[in-house]
């Protein structure tokens, strides 16, 4: 349990230690005006952190900088906090003027989230848990040859080759596409399988186990690609001139594509962004890492993640309230996107 005394110190040395990044002596917590107490008791009070782990001194004779668990304890004590009102109106201008694609819409929000935060930015397109068919078109390339072209919800397209025995007229393909379109509707892959064949022709059996398996495809896709920007803003922080060890871990991530599966916490849940500190993060290849994170979409329909990856030296006050103002933004933009209004019970039930 720790004094008023020395939550307040515990604050300044790491609000200190983020802008400066360099160690907190005694003497510069002295000179602050928060701080009307005697050298000696500063000095006494910083002893006890570091003694209850709050925070480290990399040398003897050097300052003192906050440990995980004194960031998290900062964390914890940092309570509700917004973006400043002319922040919003900016950001909320910005995504005015983009064309009204989901793309877009995301590929500003991770720019404008490493901008505000200068740490690197990430966000996923929002996915259903399983997806649902909205209807297929067969465009005939040759005699035996044709385009089919699935759409999902989402505004997912996707696109398979499909081969026949026999010669097949661009007015059969489309009888066949609107036959199965009306049949399978709204479904997801499961229900599709277990609505039958009952009255399909072979042909259209084929068309339906290749519907099936494009669906499967797409609900195992547990983490998209990710929009990524501010990588050059992270890495000219002090930690990683420093320390190369740190960048080539993260860069070693992004190039398997596993980006998504190491940040993401197991429990994910909560309105408000999620913060990960440093050896808090389950994968081993970022705990030197902090990670703000949270989610954004539809709840059971569409969601996506929205996050920043940054060294544990992060202003965490700001991060959080971006992330959740941007997380806030885009979930009303997906709900227009399926022809919903977003009121504030369903934003909260959508990142709950």
């Amino acid at each position: 349990m720790l004094s008023l005394r020395q939550e307040r110190i515990l604050k300044a040395i790491v609000e200190q230690y983020v802008a400066k990044a360099r160690p907190v002596p005694s003497q510069e917590l002295l000179a602050s005006r928060e701080m009307e107490v005697s050298s000696a008791t500063i000095r006494n009070e910083m002893m006890h952190l570091e003694e209850e782990g709050y925070i480290v001194r990399p040398h003897t004779s050097a300052g003192s900088v906050p440990t995980d668990k004194g960031y998290r304890r900062y964390v914890e004590a940092i309570g509700a906090i917004q973006l400043p009102v002319a922040e919003q109106r900016l950001v909320s201008h910005l995504f005015h003027q983009v064309e009204r694609e989901l793309e877009e819409w995301l590929n500003l929000a991770a720019t404008l989230l490493a901008q505000m935060v200068h740490n690197a930015a990430v966000v996923t397109t929002p996915k259903a848990p399983s997806c649902r068919f909205k209807h297929l078109e067969l465009v005939s390339l040759q005699d035996s040859l044709a385009l089919l072209v699935v759409v999902l919800d989402g505004a997912r397209v996707r696109q398979q080759l499909i081969s026949f025995d026999q010669a097949m007229s661009q007015e059969k393909l489309s009888i066949m596409a609107t036959k199965l379109s009306a049949l399978f509707g709204g479904l997801d892959s499961a229900q599709i399988g277990a609505k039958g064949i009952v009255g399909l022709s072979p042909i259209e059996q084929t068309l339906t186990d290749c519907l099936i398996k494009i669906m499967e495809t797409e609900d195992e896709r547990e983490y998209s690609e990710p929009f990524l920007d501010g990588l050059h803003f992270m890495l000219s922080q002090p930690e990683f001139a420093r320390d190369q060890r740190l960048a080539l871990s993260l860069m070693e991530l992004i190039e398997r594509r596993s980006l998504m599966r190491s940040i993401v916490p197991l429990e994910f849940t909560g309105r408000n962004a999620q913060v990960i500190i440093g050896r808090e993060n389950r994968a081993e290849s970022i705990q030197d890492y902090s990670v703000v994170i949270s989610r954004y979409g539809l709840p059971r329909e569409a969601a996506g993640t929205i996050g920043v990856i940054g060294p544990t030296r992060m202003p965490y006050a700001r991060t959080m309230a971006t992330v959740d103002y941007l997380a806030s933004v885009l979930s009303r933009l997906v709900a227009r996107l399926y022809g919903r209004e977003m009121s504030d019970e369903l934003y909260r039930e959508a990142t709950n």
